[in-house]
């Protein structure tokens, strides 16, 4: 399947937009991971940690997002987004979301 963040898909044609194909997962900080990100936030530099956790959260939503659009028979989804957003104190929701559609 052909994901996409522009409007359109080069050199095909859009014939049928089927509707917004969406996935989304929500993943927590580790006990553990948290501490020593702590002090890495008290002294500066990446919270190498937390890019990683966020990295496979976008992932997933991504993989999610491209099994809805399979669901509806999407060849692609195109205009695709991505948010992040705090759900719990030490959670955060990561949610794909696009166009799906039929080429030609």
């Amino acid at each position: 399947m052909y994901i996409s963040n522009t409007e359109t898909v080069p050199d095909r044609e859009i014939v049928e937009v089927l509707g917004i194909a969406r996935g989304n997962t929500v993943e927590a900080k580790n006990a553990g991971r948290d501490f020593t990100q702590g002090l890495r936030n008290v002294f500066g530099g990446e919270l190498k940690a937390y890019s990683e956790l966020l990295g496979k959260a976008r992932d997933v939503a991504i993989e999610r997002m491209e099994e809805d659009a399979a669901e509806m028979g999407a060849d692609a989804v195109v205009n695709v987004r991505l948010e992040t957003s705090q759900i719990t104190e030490g959670g955060s929701e990561v949610l794909a979301y696009g166009t799906a559609v039929r080429l030609r």
